[in-house]
């Protein structure tokens, strides 16, 4: 099997929600007649394969299905797992009509299901997991690149004020609020002593750009986290907003310009495929593209970026590693990921040194 099958059948589908990950699904009908506009049991609950933060579930009930993500049960790291957040973003840029799907509740209560959730509809589509997009035609696939860059810009031209949004980050400069954040996420989940970590911890607050846009920032943005129009190159609906903020616009810009420079292994990165053959824009044309529908003459030296984006998924990588550990991960395919800790470290070294670390 190749990657590419794996990683599509290991996040795709649904089991029903047995055992751990089942909900008490008489206190949930009654949530849900009571939250959500229109609903109508009774109900029925399956657990999403994908997802490796917040455990997600599709609801079916006679009213028509329902997408509900809870926070894991049992300790959780500071600001982790931010269900409450995720909820205000959509429900600040769904009347906008930026894609997302429909909100409907939120609920802070932990004796429902065991642990906050909000609820949301259920939008209908196709999840890109392999960014090499087999089976697709070339001419298609460019169409499905550019909707993606065109809806990063259409989010980072998002009204802040018109969506309610405009106390949903703090002032100052992201990256050096992120990096903070992230080093003391690392620091909590430390497993063992990382050198290059250190460096990059010394390295990257000393060497922060200048932030001169604020806008609402997805913090996890790329091709896997959004759901596609069946037969079409259309973005119908953006997912996981957990670490959603207001912030550097560069930040979510870098982050999916990193695809260009991973290799693909089945997943988002587009660095070792034959880009042209595939009619996958190569990454000037995408830079230039967010440019002109963001307004902006031009992108910074990338380096800077790669080196804080690959660092921040070592912080994220160290947070899974930690669960692992414990023995509180949420997915099966936790302890793979919790192995990229280290090369992860060292690759945001390499981009370091190219923005003139020594």
């Amino acid at each position: 099997m190749t990657q590419a099958m794996d990683a599509t059948a290991a996040f795709s589908g649904v089991t029903k929600a047995e055992g751990a990950d089942a909900l008490d699904e008489a206190k949930l009908t009654a949530w849900m007649q009571e939250n959500v506009a229109g609903f109508e049991g009774p109900l029925e609950v399956f657990k999403f394969a994908g997802g490796q933060s917040n455990p997600t579930y599709r609801i079916n009930a006679k009213s028509g299905s329902y997408v509900l993500r809870r926070k894991p049960f049992g300790p959780l790291l500071p600001s982790a797992h931010a269900v409450d957040r995720e909820f205000k973003a959509i429900n600040g840029l769904y009347p906008t009509g930026f894609p997302v799907a429909k909100p409907y509740g939120l609920c802070t209560d932990d004796s429902v299901v065991g642990s906050w959730f909000y609820v949301m509809g259920m939008v209908e589509g196709r999840t890109i997991w392999d960014g090499s997009m087999p089976d697709s035609t070339p001419d298609f696939r460019r169409q499905t690149y550019n909707a993606m860059i065109d809806t990063l810009a259409a989010l980072h031209n998002v009204d802040v004020e018109k969506a309610g949004l405009s106390t949903f980050g703090k002032p100052g400069n992201y990256f050096g609020r992120q990096i903070d954040r992230w080093t003391k996420q690392y620091k909590l989940s430390e497993t063992e002593d990382m050198p290059v970590m250190e460096r990059l911890i010394e390295w990257l607050p000393a060497t922060l750009p200048e932030q001169t846009r604020t806008t609402v920032v997805h913090g996890d943005y790329r091709i896997d986290n959004m759901i596609f129009a069946p037969n079409e190159p259309k973005v119908l609906a953006v997912l996981d907003w957990e670490l959603s903020t207001l912030g550097d616009p560069l930040s979510d810009f870098t982050y999916v310009a990193m695809a260009w420079v991973t290799d693909n292994g089945g997943r988002s990165g587009v660095q070792d495929l034959d880009r042209k053959a595939l009619g996958i824009p190569e990454l000037e044309e995408v830079v230039e593209r967010y440019c002109a529908a963001t307004g902006r003459d031009g992108v910074p030296d990338m380096n800077w970026y790669f080196a804080y984006n690959f660092f921040r998924l070592a912080g994220i990588m160290q947070g899974i590693k930690k669960r692992v550990i414990d023995g509180t991960a949420n997915s099966a395919h936790a302890k793979t990921m919790s192995e990229r800790v280290s090369p992860l470290a060292d690759v945001a070294w390499s981009y370091a040194v190219k923005a003139g670390a020594a």
